[in-house]
């Protein structure tokens, strides 16, 4: 692969469109993206629609302490019925999701309650309650299948429970379904809920006696992202950043953890029809059902318009396993080198999958599940944050090899370990493989204190003849207030300044659950209502809304300034758009003067955007007070603006 094949690649090239003024460099076009780990259930009970916990009966006890098949589940028994439930795994819908639930219905009441039904049968109470709107359409399917006596008749009904005893649960919805055969069936029916509720539960009740297996139970709201089974506010609020790509699944996710190598996320177990897929424990202690898998990332990845980066082992184990956190020397689990072909496999595969025509083997699993035309993969990471140790370097470069001889179209980006500061060893030893097998992009992770984002400027140093690119794949300052997102605005006007070293950066994590949360901070906290969008994801917005490819660093001045002072000008050729952004996060009024003479046809109204407030302010379920605002104002090529204290601005502009 050239060098002229590289730039263009990595979107360090002029976009089609006008000819920059003189005094710019060539910076990437894809500088902001998105990292999604299923971590503070960013999936389940998150991102992916599903409204029911547990659908598939695979909850175990090695995924949390005291959790089975039964979890998130209860037997009911309106109107006096009788009976017992057992979770089985005899003759499954499939070897992957061995777990059902059989109900053994021994009498069904006369008395009717419960809404004036009766029955026996399962309750579901969702992620915290099941969130339906009145007149929304939901979606209900289950396996069932009629194990002994006669055909069955099952009421599936979506109730609102009632506080207090004797108190029988109010009615949203409900559908008859008649189970009529021995063998496994999908069974459908719609859901309209005739009230709003925040608190709903989902009860499959059965009105004929007998036993009856039960699974892979799922309620999906009809109104999902583009049709594509995502929870839409969530998705609408990822598309806002305008990502260039997105990064999954992981994180530590990818590799197993702490668990070890046996909980590596295997991409083939997540395509294909959802009963056929494989449930995962997840590195952070719950359930992933696998529903939202490689398929529903890539769907995402194309229906928001940016680029699928997924991350595949290659391996080695988590750093965090056989206390390797506490343990630096702590020898890696590695899968010998007599069984490196198989990971190979699994990386040529995912291409064969991604990019490859029906007719391939890989590539007919990607139509058969309903997308013919390849998704066109253009990235592949190859680890993620290891320590880079003899063993780490042998299998990388042993995948590396052999995937790029095969694919040399592909862009692979690799690892520079935890703590991607100089000086630290894996760092180093992250660089120095780097440059010995001309790696195009190299994946640095770090989480650091404001300070830090406040005073460093890490890439200034970089050296510019270097083959390889840097990805900041994961970093975050450690809170959540708006002095924090500030620090990280000035870091990110250094990466402009740096992009023509730094391709690609990526916040992290993405989601937490309100609930569930397992790290903090986090650019996106929700519930079942709503998300709350908190300083630093206002930060990620604006400069997913001024991307571009040219950088001009002369065209502001900060009068006084200092670390906590920065600017940067960045020009994007395809769309005439010019972005003035300068941010001030201390407590001092400033004055930046501009002077934008070299674009000769700039219009004279602008779209000026401004995050300002106190440094201690944060947006959480309780109160948002820091939301960007948004105005349209003169502009002049020669101008001079007061920076209120803790502000960060932006001006866009039409050429």
């Amino acid at each position: 692969m050239t060098v002229v094949m590289m730039a263009a690649t990595l979107g360090l090239s002029a976009q089609k469109g006008m000819t920059p003024p003189a005094g710019g460099k060539a910076i990437s076009n894809e500088l902001i993206g998105i990292f999604f780990e299923d971590i503070s259930s960013a999936a389940d009970g998150g991102l992916y629609a599903e409204l029911i916990q547990n659908g598939s009966f695979e909850f175990n006890p090695t995924e949390r302490d005291g959790w089975g098949a039964g979890t998130a589940w209860r037997m009911i028994r309106p109107g006096h019925s009788t009976g017992h439930i057992e979770p089985l795994s005899t003759n499954p819908i499939h070897a992957n999701n061995p777990n059902f639930m059989r109900l053994y219905i021994e009498r069904v009441g006369h008395y009717y309650d419960y809404a004036g039904w009766t029955g026996f049968g399962i309750q579901n109470d969702g992620f915290d309650g099941i969130s339906v709107k009145d007149g929304a359409k939901y979606q209900f399917s289950a396996f069932l299948r009629n194990v002994k006596g006669d055909a069955k008749q099952v009421r599936i009904a979506l109730v609102e429970p009632q506080q207090g005893w004797g108190r029988n649960p109010k009615l949203l919805a409900e559908a008859i379904i008649d189970v009529n055969t021995s063998e496994w069936k999908k069974y459908d029916a719609q859901l309209i809920p005739n009230a709003t509720s925040e608190h709903a539960a989902l009860q499959v009740l059965v009105l004929t006696t007998g036993e009856m297996d039960v699974d892979m139970v799922s309620l999906m709201p009809e109104d999902t992202y583009k049709g594509h089974g995502l929870r839409k506010d969530l998705a609408e609020a990822l598309e806002a950043l305008h990502p260039k790509f997105m990064r999954f699944p992981g994180g530590c996710v990818v590799h197993g953890g702490g668990d070890g190598f046996w909980n590596t996320y295997r991409w083939k177990t997540t395509v294909g029809p959802k009963e056929q897929r494989r449930p995962l424990k997840n590195t952070w202690g719950y359930h992933q059902s696998m529903g939202l898998g490689y398929h529903e990332y890539f769907q995402f990845c194309e229906d928001v318009g940016m680029e699928p980066l997924p991350i595949l082992p290659c391996g080695v184990s988590c750093q965090g396993a056989n206390g390797g956190w506490g343990m630096r020397d702590q020898a890696q689990d590695c899968v010998p080198m007599s069984e490196m072909d198989e990971w190979v496999d699994e990386a040529l595969d995912l291409i064969e999958w991604a990019n490859g025509d029906v007719n391939t083997k890989w590539g007919r699993v990607r139509a058969e599940a309903g997308h013919p035309k390849p998704f066109n993969l253009k990235y592949l990471g190859l680890g993620n944050e290891e320590r880079i140790s003899p063993e780490f370097i042998e299998r990388f470069k042993y995948i590396y090899e052999r995937v790029t001889k095969a694919h040399p179209e592909i862009v692979i980006v690799g690892t520079a370990g935890p703590g991607s500061h100089p000086g630290n060893r894996d760092y180093e030893n992250g660089w120095k493989l780097a440059d010995e097998i001309g790696l195009p992009i190299l994946d640095e992770h770090y989480y650091e204190q404001r300070d830090y984002f406040f005073k460093s400027r890490q890439y200034d140093t970089y050296p510019r003849d270097r083959k390889t690119k840097v990805y900041l794949g994961e970093y975050a300052a450690k809170d959540k207030k708006l002095i924090d997102a500030l620090a990280e605005a000035l870091y990110l006007l250094h990466v402009e300044r740096n992009g023509d070293v730094v391709c690609m950066t990526s916040y992290a994590p993405l989601f937490a659950r309100k609930t569930n949360t397992n790290w903090n901070p986090d650019l996106i906290y929700f519930d079942n209502e709503r998300p709350v969008l908190t300083c630093s994801y206002y930060v990620q917005q604006m400069f997913g809304q001024s991307s571009g490819n040219y950088y001009y660093g002369d065209c502001v001045n900060i009068e006084g300034a200092d670390n906590l002072q920065e600017q940067s000008v960045v020009l994007n050729t395809k769309t005439r758009q010019l972005f003035v952004k300068v941010c001030n996060a201390s407590g001092d009024r400033k004055k930046a003067n501009i002077n934008l003479s070299r674009f000769k046809s700039m219009k004279s109204v602008a779209t000026m955007t401004v995050l300002t407030g106190q440094p201690n302010d944060e947006n959480n379920f309780d109160q948002q007070p820091i939301q960007p605002q948004v105005s349209t104002v003169k502009m002049k090529k020669k101008m001079s603006i007061d920076l209120e204290p803790y502000s960060f601005v932006m001006y866009q502009i039409n050429l």
